[in-house]
């Protein structure tokens, strides 16, 4: 009988151990269930995590393939390596930045490094993206803003000691089941509770206390409206603020008036005081896209630091946890050279710089100076260049889609993938990857915890692992800089080294430690240390009396210590700039996307086959019910941006408010609507919010804005 292999789910960026068992003959798994020995979900696993690492739909991609005559044609190995590698080479031949790399979050640690070493130190492409600014930038860069650093200070620890559970722009219970198990428990607790502010009535909405519903883009009019009400209430804690933050009486002098701030954003001040109340008490906010893909973005998430930082919310059971997208994000952050160097070394810093080069044993004018333009600039910028996409769907998981895909059909474009998506329809070169089930490495959670991606099952042999292909290309393109056939162990020992003495310090962490305990949370430092919650240092008050622990904690400016200029948290400048595409009267309802429960991405492994549905308010279908195709409960009409026209399917949904359509992130056509706007600081593209508008099938009757407010 085949044995069972412990693992760490893909699925989404919780990080659930699994064990896999391989069919006992030919290819594919078993048996996928939870790890009762791993640390992180001790058993519990989400059936979509499960049932799509045991059997993901999709058209799996087997043979290499090459464009002959136009069309895509099945080749050898060494053929479709050396026609990427001649592609690639020519375009280099230009210069360095006459090649795109896009990455992805579904990839290992080891495959990411690689990718960002092949990327920055061989090709020396300023035009790289690991995938991260499509989902986390904004909370990266509003964590750094604050903090000086990246990623949560909470850990899920925290979870359980938490008194209010505040989900802002996020809906857990979709794309993170286990974790939102986790929350649920704790805030059924005797006097805890769950509130969340979401424009939808989310599936965790659906079992909130309290659901604050803002307008859509009104997160951080509202942000402002509470922590205005706070101050306007003598509710600040400024006996922490005092000792631990900076910036607070700029931001103070900056703040609108509560009411007008809440009318703006759609709320009651009734509503404003309902948060403010909960933040009294030990509070967890949690926030996710809803909040990072807007144009304040950064901003936003910087608000609910604020109202963090102004309560107090700091410490065990406290405290900002932005929501990892995919399932690797903060893998990539830490090892991908994406916007940092491996460990967060500052990327525009000489030294580190130089520390890099000479590690990977390149020139350092090799490297760029500056982490580029994120994936919205760099597909603006491509055109008859070449592009290597690995582990991502481009052409339909941009913003104006219609538009990437004209770019990508003039570049030269070589996909790495393992399943057959939308992109390789654009493909010169295609090259089959193993998924996670087949691959060798390591990932790393939400919460900084690092453990074991393991093989179940061999590998097909028309397929290679990512790894084993970025050092295929870097052999031919960049030779000497990765080994031809590299031990995923040597490149996780070779970044964890380059992470020595950094704020990700992963040092301490070896394959050989992760055997023994499963997974491990930096910063790990030695092979002893693991990491819990972040700037805070709770050893003062370790086995004092009672008394004395009082006034260790009175004194608490002693207990936290921020990578800041001033030591501090810091608190943000606020204001903000709007939607960048508010509804009028030719556009008068707001698109927003969000996730479903079992789909994924871009919907390559789960998606079914015709137009998307589209939920809008009985109001909002009632409009135009006349003129749309179809009986009352299987209605079809076109949604109209300024870019796009889709047909959809029409569902009506009394938890979506007037004046929105709500269309799902994964359909390949939803993303022709959206629009490229991003957010100035973190470059994160603004996928929530658009305008358009509501037609019959034919184009010819639309939705008017005085119908919709009527």
């Amino acid at each position: 009988m085949t044995e069972h292999v412990p693992t760490t789910c893909m699925r989404c960026a919780v990080g659930c151990g699994h064990v896999q068992r391989a069919v006992e003959t030919g290819y594919g798994l078993d048996v996928v269930r939870g790890d009762a020995a791993h640390p992180v979900n001790q058993g519990l696993a989400c059936q979509r995590g499960v049932s799509e690492t045991a059997d993901p739909d999709g058209e799996w991609l087997t043979r290499p393939l090459v464009r002959r005559d136009g069309e895509l044609v099945p080749t050898t190995w060494e053929t479709a390596l050396e026609r990427a590698a001649e592609g690639l080479g020519t375009a280099l031949e230009g210069g360095s930045d006459r090649v795109a790399v896009l990455g992805s979050g579904q990839q290992t640690n080891e495959a990411a490094y690689a990718l960002g070493k092949l990327a920055r130190g061989g090709f020396g492409t300023r035009y790289y993206d690991a995938n991260t600014t499509l989902c986390m930038a904004s909370a990266v860069t509003a964590y750094y803003d604050a903090f000086g650093s990246d990623a949560p200070p909470p850990t899920y620890d925290d979870i359980p000691q938490a008194e209010t559970h505040l989900v802002w722009g996020a809906n857990p219970a979709a794309a993170h089941p286990v974790l939102f198990r986790w929350i649920r428990q704790s805030a059924t607790e005797d006097d805890c509770e769950l509130l969340v502010v979401d424009p939808i009535e989310s599936e965790t909405a659906e079992v909130a206390d309290a659901h604050v519903a803002p307008d859509p883009g009104g997160d951080l009019e509202l942000a402002r409206a509470v922590l205005a009400r706070l101050v306007e209430t003598d509710r600040i804690d400024e006996s922490f603020v005092a000792d631990a933050t900076t910036g607070f009486d700029t931001l103070r002098a900056r703040l609108p008036d509560a009411e007008s701030a809440a009318a703006a954003a759609g709320v009651s001040l009734d509503t404003v005081d309902r948060i403010a109340a909960a933040l009294e008490r030990d509070t967890l906010i949690y926030w996710g896209m809803g909040v990072n893909q807007s144009v304040d973005g950064t901003q936003t998430a910087a608000a609910l630091i604020d109202l963090c930082l102004s309560t107090g919310n700091l410490g065990p059971g406290m405290g900002p946890f932005s929501l990892t997208g995919q399932a690797n994000s903060m893998g990539t952050r830490v090892c991908s050279s994406k916007g940092t160097w491996p460990g967060h070394r500052p990327f525009d810093d000489p030294a580190h710089r130089a520390e890099v080069a000479d590690e990977w044993g390149v020139p350092v004018e090799t490297l760029p100076d500056d982490p580029g333009p994120g994936p919205v600039g760099i597909l603006e910028a491509v055109e008859d260049e070449a592009v290597y996409a690995v582990a991502t769907n481009p052409a339909v998981g941009m913003p104006d889609a219609t538009r990437v895909r004209r770019r990508l059909e003039e570049t030269f474009l070589v996909v790495q993938d393992a399943f057959h998506s939308e992109t390789i329809e654009y493909a010169d070169v295609v090259l089959p990857a193993a998924t996670w089930g087949e691959s060798e490495g390591t990932a790393m959670n939400m919460e900084r915890t690092v453990s074991r991606v393991r093989a179940a099952t061999e590998t097909p042999p028309g397929v290679k692992t990512d790894l084993e292909l970025i050092a295929e290309l870097a052999t031919r393109l960049a030779p000497g800089l990765l080994d031809r056939s590299p031990d995923p162990a040597s490149i996780f020992d070779e970044f964890a080294g380059l992470t020595a003495g950094t704020l990700a310090d992963c040092s301490g962490i070896d394959y050989d430690r992760l055997e023994d305990e499963r997974a491990v949370r930096w910063p790990a430092p030695t092979r002893e240390a693991v990491g819990g919650y972040r700037y805070y240092d709770d050893s003062a008050t370790d086995g004092c009396e009672e008394a004395e622990c009082e006034n260790l904690e009175s004194n608490g400016s002693e207990r936290w210590s921020f990578p800041t200029p001033s030591g501090r948290a810091n608190f943000s400048a606020g204001g903000g700039t709007g939607l960048p595409e508010p509804p009028d009267e030719n556009y008068p309802l707001t698109l927003t996307t969000a996730r479903q429960p079992d789909a994924y991405n871009t919907g390559v492994r789960t998606r079914d086959d015709g137009p998307p549905t589209a939920r809008v308010s009985a109001g909002t279908a009632a409009a135009l019910a006349a003129e749309l195709e179809g009986p009352e409960d299987d209605r079809y009409g076109r949604i109209t941006s300024r870019r796009a026209s889709i047909l959809a399917r029409l569902e009506v949904d009394e938890t979506i408010p007037d004046g929105v359509v709500w269309l799902p992130i994964h359909h390949p056509d939803v993303n022709d609507l959206t629009i490229p706007a991003v957010d100035p600081r973190s470059k994160e593209p603004n996928f929530k919010q658009c305008a358009v508008r509501l037609e019959a099938p034919t184009g010819s009757t639309a939705i008017t804005l005085e119908e919709v407010t009527a």
